[in-house]
């Protein structure tokens, strides 16, 4: 039976947690009774965030520099006291554009934030993670995690590796009583997913109302998800309902089976 006041307590760190998803999941996990910590780039959104969700900690990182990520685990360990669940939240959509018109310089910035982001949190996580009683990781894919992407080839190339990095941890960290999945969202209603649709209809020469009609149209629902959908779906992987969920690839999108 899932409970959320069975996440009373525990000691969650969501990164890229000021806005948008992040956002989401911290008033979900907030309201279950967790305790919360958020970091962002971006301090006025942190500001605003803890001055909406009772009791929210906040911290200034980029999750894709080192020396941030180490800063922000002191701050796990001093504010929260240890931790039970990290949430991997932090990503970018990355450029827009056909591989051959693309940069290094954004190929790797798209794949600094999505995976190495990922990578230096997971690392400092597990030593807590290993001393927590219920210790759960979750990282955010994407729908382009296990479809291809035409004119999105960073993003689609980041979103897979974080399959492959989730089912891999999985296999480690099983033994320790760690759980280790992957949230596939569709596509998102928000800013977001609208700054995308601008730039897809722009590389392709199309209306932005006909873009965003076939983001609605692939899937089966006929209906793009909403931040809400995504937040409780990590919130029941983090939970005792889930303790037998591990080295998965949970897509939340309506059932999408193509990207245009």
């Amino acid at each position: 039976m899932f409970e959320e006041n069975g996440m009373k307590g525990r000691k969650v760190l969501i990164t890229a947690g000021a806005s948008g998803l992040g956002l989401e999941m911290a008033k979900v996990f907030s309201a279950a009774g967790a305790k919360v910590l958020v970091c962002d780039v971006n301090q006025q959104a942190l500001d605003q965030a803890r001055a909406g969700i009772a009791g929210l900690h906040t911290t200034v990182a980029d999750v894709s520099d080192e020396a941030s990520v180490a800063a922000l685990f002191e701050e796990v360990r001093n504010r929260l006291g240890g931790l039970d669940v990290l949430v991997n939240n932090a990503g970018v959509a990355g450029p827009t554009g056909y591989v051959e018109t693309l940069s290094k310089s954004d190929w790797d910035r798209t794949l600094a934030i999505n995976i190495t982001g990922q990578f230096l949190c997971a690392r400092l996580a597990v030593p807590l993670l290993k001393q927590s009683k219920a210790g759960v990781m979750i990282n955010l894919s994407s729908a382009a995690g296990h479809l291809g992407f035409a004119g999105r080839s960073a993003y689609a190339a980041s979103k897979w590796a974080v399959v492959g990095f989730t089912k891999t941890l999985a296999i480690e960290l099983g033994k320790f009583g760690i759980r280790v999945n992957a949230i596939l969202p569709g596509a998102v209603e928000g800013p977001r997913i609208r700054a995308v649709i601008a730039a897809k209809a722009k590389t392709l020469g199309a209306p932005v109302e006909e873009i965003a009609r076939a983001y609605e149209d692939q899937s089966a629902m006929g209906r793009m998800v909403s931040a809400r959908d995504i937040a409780n779906m990590v919130l029941f992987a983090a939970s005792d309902a889930a303790a037998s969920v591990n080295g998965q690839a949970l897509a939340v999108d309506g059932l999408t089976q193509a990207l245009i």
